[in-house]
C-alpha cells in the first residue's frame, strides 16, 4: 500500500531539533505497518502529486488557516476535489479543515477560542472499521479554526460541544477526517502547549492543557481505526462507492 503524506506546515521553529521529521514522521508511526508505504510531499512547495499513483493520501496539520487565500492552499482546495474518488482520503486538523472547505463546507476561526491539550469527543457513529469504538474517546488537539458547516454528504463521528464536528466520514467517497492530533505523542503536545505559552495564550489555558495531558487518551485506537480505513478502502476500491461509507 502506497500512502502520500501531504505536509502542509512545519513544525515550531524551536520543536524541530527534538522531532526532526515532523508531522509526516509522526503520522508515519502511527500507521506504521509493513505492508504500508510512506512518501511525504510538501504541497506549499510544489503541487500535489498525482492522486492515481497512491492508494490513500494523509493531509497534516499547519498552522495556516483553510481561509488565508495563499495560493498553495487554493491549489490543494483544487487538487482535492480532483482527488475525490481517485484514492482514500484522510485529514488531521489543518487536512480536516481543508476537506471540508473544499467539499462544500466552512471554516472561521472559532469563537470559542483555543482548543488546546487533551479533549474528549462523543461517539456519534460507528462505521465497520471503528465498530469497536466506545461512547467516548480522548485525544491531543491543538487548533483555533473549526469546521463551522458540515460539508454535504458527510456523517459526524465525532463531536463534542466544543468541537462540533470533531470527525468526519464521507459517504460518496472513501474520505475521513479528524480535528484532533492522533498522531500527537503526550512528550510533543505537552511542548506544543509550551510554545503557545511563549506566544501569548493565556496562561491559564495553557496550565489546565497541561494538566490534561498527564491523563491516558486514545489516540494509538483511532490510529488503529484510521488503519483500517485505509486497509477497507484500498480493498475496496473495485466496489460502487457507496461501499466506502458502510456501516
Amino acid at each position: 500500500m502506497d500512502i502520500a503524506i501531504l505536509e502542509t506546515g512545519l513544525l515550531p521553529p524551536e520543536l524541530r531539533d527534538a522531532w526532526p521529521g515532523g508531522y509526516p514522521a509522526m503520522m508515519q508511526a502511527l500507521l506504521a505497518a509493513p505492508y504500508r508505504r510512506f512518501h511525504t510531499f510538501n504541497v506549499q512547495e510544489a503541487p500535489p502529486p498525482d492522486p492515481t499513483r497512491f492508494d490513500a493520501v494523509c493531509v497534516m496539520g499547519s498552522p495556516s488557516g483553510v481561509y488565508d487565500g495563499d495560493p498553495w492552499i487554493e491549489r490543494l482546495m483544487d487538487w482535492l476535489r480532483e482527488a475525490r474518488g481517485e484514492t482514500a482520503l484522510v485529514g488531521v486538523c489543518f487536512g480536516h479543515q481543508v476537506m471540508a472547505h473544499a467539499f462544500g463546507g466552512h471554516v472561521e476561526k472559532a469563537a470559542v477560542g483555543w482548543g488546546l491539550g487533551r479533549h474528549a469527543y462523543e461517539i456519534a457513529h460507528r462505521p465497520d472499521w471503528m465498530a469497536d469504538a466506545p461512547d467516548r474517546i480522548a485525544s491531543p488537539c491543538s487548533h483555533q479554526d473549526q469546521v463551522l458547516v458540515q460539508p454535504p454528504g458527510t456523517r459526524v463521528l465525532a463531536h463534542s460541544a466544543f468541537t462540533p464536528f470533531a470527525a468526519l466520514a464521507y459517504e460518496d467517497h472513501p474520505a475521513i477526517s479528524f480535528q484532533f492530533h492522533p498522531e500527537f505523542e503526550a512528550d510533543y503536545a505537552r511542548a506544543l502547549v509550551e510554545v503557545r505559552r511563549s506566544r501569548g495564550v493565556d496562561p491559564r489555558l495553557v496550565d489546565a492543557a497541561l494538566d490534561s495531558l498527564e491523563h491516558p487518551n486514545d489516540r494509538l485506537m483511532v490510529g488503529e481505526w484510521i488503519g483500517r480505513f485505509l486497509d477497507q478502502s484500498v480493498s475496496a476500491c473495485t466496489l460502487a462507492p457507496a461501499a466506502y461509507a458502510r456501516g
